[in-house]
């Protein structure tokens, strides 16, 4: 039994085909399936948190990076398989775990591979399985949502555009060597277990879904007239080499803001988290090639 979690939203057509070419293939090869669909933000959460309390064996997130997310949120990870069927307006992801975006292939990986140990992070207390910031990024990720005319990279470029002017530093307390906090500020702060995030942005282009570590990425404050091409670096994966941006592979990672800073999961915003990100290994068991 396959249980699929996919977006009930009456406006969202992708779902809706998704849903239509997965009953094809499993009814041809008689293999038992049931669809749940959303009908709130946060419903998959709960949707996959009674699935596993009643014993199911395999969840399937249909949806993009936000849907992913929330299925992982509530997912028994020492009990059940977790799969993904990407048919999200962000798919960022997925190129980490080498899922192809067409339908068809993605359930070929499900019932014919045997899922794989994968990592995933947790955030005070939520989890993440791609990249978990704060930042500059986060302000951009906040316009975006605001936008109701804008659509697609336009929209981000904008937001761009309006975050650099009216952004502030983020002042923050690291811990050096010895365990101590130290006063810094920061353009961008975030762990990544997988590669890219806002639709393709290369944060962490050398990340391992499976090997152990989180890639740690501290971009300090720098001149406002240098944040441009520190992005360009960024969309190239190149980031890592600015001599602002310093790099180090953990398990775990702690921040202290004051007052707490919004952060982004997965894309999806939180406010009144402690920056407090911890890898969790060989635990959740992925369908990926």
């Amino acid at each position: 039994m396959i249980d699929f979690i996919i977006n009930g939203n009456a406006g969202a057509k992708a779902p809706k085909r998704a849903k239509k070419r997965i009953s094809a293939v499993l009814d041809q090869k008689g293999i038992p399936y049931a669809f749940h669909e959303t009908k709130c933000a946060k419903d998959a959460i709960r949707i996959s948190r009674e699935l596993c309390a009643a014993g199911a064996t395999t969840v399937v997130a249909v949806g993009g990076d936000g849907t992913i997310n929330e299925v992982l949120n509530g997912l028994d990870v020492e009990k059940t398989n977790f799969g993904i069927i990407p048919c999200g307006s962000g798919n960022d992801f997925i190129t980490s775990v080498n899922i192809p975006k067409n339908i068809e292939k993605a359930l070929d990986i499900i019932l014919n591979c045997q899922p794989k140990y994968t990592d995933f992070m947790v955030c005070d207390g939520v989890r993440g399985i791609n990249i978990i910031g704060t930042g500059i990024d986060v302000e951009i990720l906040k316009r975006c949502e605001r936008s109701k005319i804008l659509k697609g990279k336009m929209k981000y470029f904008i937001s761009f555009l309006i975050s650099l002017i009216k952004f502030r530093f983020y002042k923050l307390q690291l811990p050096d060597k010895e365990g101590n906090l130290k006063d810094t500020s920061a353009l961008i702060l975030a762990c990544g277990n997988g590669k890219r995030f806002g639709g393709g942005i290369n944060m962490c282009p050398n990340a391992v879904v499976d090997d152990g570590k989180m890639d740690f990425v501290f971009v300090s404050e720098v001149k406002r007239n240098k944040i441009p091409g520190a992005f360009i670096k960024l969309m190239k994966g190149k980031i890592h080499e600015k001599e602002f941006c310093h790099f180090s592979l953990e398990e775990h990672v702690f921040a202290h803001f004051d007052p707490p800073a919004c952060i982004q999961i997965d894309g999806e915003l939180y406010e009144n988290l402690k920056f407090d990100i911890t890898l969790i290994h060989d635990k959740l068991k992925l369908y990926r090639p």
